[in-house]
């Protein structure tokens, strides 16, 4: 089968790869109809995330028909039309009965190895680092699926791919962005980041009955597309973010703050962008978290800060002392994505939203090498990229 492969920093390629197979009871073989790039991908094509090999399948978003089953996997039957969810999970250990999926007790197989390095693991995740699995992802015409008998949510034949694809990441990962600030009908809700996760994060603070959102970037287009959905842009090339949000709130600052960038954010003008370029260049500092900071300094007191944009290891000069005299509370981590899927797919198939709008380019899989190029440095307009094997 064809796939993209990662074979190192800023290197994707559309290779020949080995077909996959039925390797527990519980799985699940999916022919790929429509896979996506997501932020977080860039995170592993500009080698910023520790565990990659030479040769690993990349895509956490997909979606497809079912061709095979384990013998124990009585949920799905060949035929059946899903979405998978990126975060991997059992549905039986004591997160799982929790909700929180995003830290299944079972799926990570290389579960000893995160530990040391984050004190405990998260979920397996598809395409993603060996921390978390080393699954070959679905960026790619078939892929096996784990624990597919809870793994999985069904699509309902009334929507289109473009409509349900979503439902495996950003669509929960902007709602539940939005859901960890506990929205208020009299809240301000400030969101770095007006990429797909930006985007759904904002449509769903609305949904939640938000007074005002502002959405922060710098990416015409995607400023754009903000404020067709009613936001308030600014745009921190040519203001400053500071001084604008003190002038929407009157000086009382946003009661919520999402950060829906992660280790990778671009800002350029600040000393402390600088300063973190350099730390990173020299390996001292893994990320850049110009935004946590931005945020730790303008939220209201009391208020919340929801991160949802990932990172991945280190960090430096985080005001810490502000925020805990400030008295905020920080909400973060991955997705929980099987948590939202009733309430979202109910949302799509109600017409309150759908998610298809944050579309600019739908191509072939053998165009994915180019589009990682054309996504990252947002080129031609490109907002989301979906992928056709």
């Amino acid at each position: 089968m064809k796939a993209l492969r990662w074979h190192g920093k800023k290197d994707i390629r559309y290779d020949t790869a080995d077909e996959p197979m039925i390797e527990h009871p519980r799985d699940a073989i999916l022919k790929v109809s429509s896979c996506a790039i997501c932020g977080s991908d860039l995170h592993l094509f500009d080698g910023f995330m520790p565990g990659m090999k030479s040769g690993d399948i990349m895509g956490h978003e997909f979606m497809g028909e079912v061709m095979e089953v384990g013998k124990d996997n009585h949920a799905l039957k060949p035929g059946d039309r899903v979405v998978i969810p990126f975060t991997i999970f059992c549905g039986e250990c004591e997160q799982c009965r929790r909700g929180n999926y995003a830290v299944c007790e079972r799926t990570n197989r290389n579960a000893e190895a995160a530990a040391k390095l984050f004190g405990h693991s998260c979920a397996g995740l598809f395409g993603y680092t060996h921390l978390t699995g080393g699954y070959p992802g679905g960026q790619a015409e078939y892929v096996r699926v784990p624990f597919a008998d809870t793994t999985h949510i069904r699509v309902p034949d009334s929507l289109t791919d473009e409509q349900a694809l979503f439902l495996g990441d950003i669509l929960p990962t902007g709602w539940q962005a939005a859901a960890q600030c506990d929205i208020e009908s009299s809240d301000t809700v400030a969101i770095w980041g007006a990429g797909p996760v930006g985007q759904m994060a904002l449509r769903s603070a609305m949904l939640m009955g938000a007074e005002k959102v502002v959405v922060i970037d710098r990416v015409p287009e995607r400023l754009a597309m903000a404020r067709d959905a009613g936001a308030i842009t600014i745009n921190f090339d040519e203001e400053s973010v500071l001084d604008r949000l003190g002038d929407i709130t009157r000086g009382k600052g946003p009661e919520k703050c999402i950060d829906a960038v992660g280790m990778e954010s671009h800002a350029t003008r600040s000393f402390d962008a600088i300063y973190d370029r350099v730390k990173q260049a020299v390996m001292l500092e893994t990320d850049r978290p110009h935004v946590l900071r931005e945020m730790i300094y303008v939220c209201r007191p009391a208020g919340i800060l929801s991160v949802p944009g990932v990172y991945g290891g280190l960090i430096d000069k985080i005001p810490f002392g502000a925020s805990m005299n400030k008295g905020l509370t920080w909400r973060m981590g991955q997705t929980h994505v099987k948590r939202w899927t009733d309430l979202l797919l109910g949302h799509i198939l109600e017409g309150r939203i759908d998610p298809s709008f944050v579309i600019t380019h739908k191509v072939g899989l053998n165009q994915g090498p180019d589009m990682y190029t054309t996504f990252r440095d947002k080129l031609d307009g490109c907002i989301k990229v979906v992928l056709k094997p």
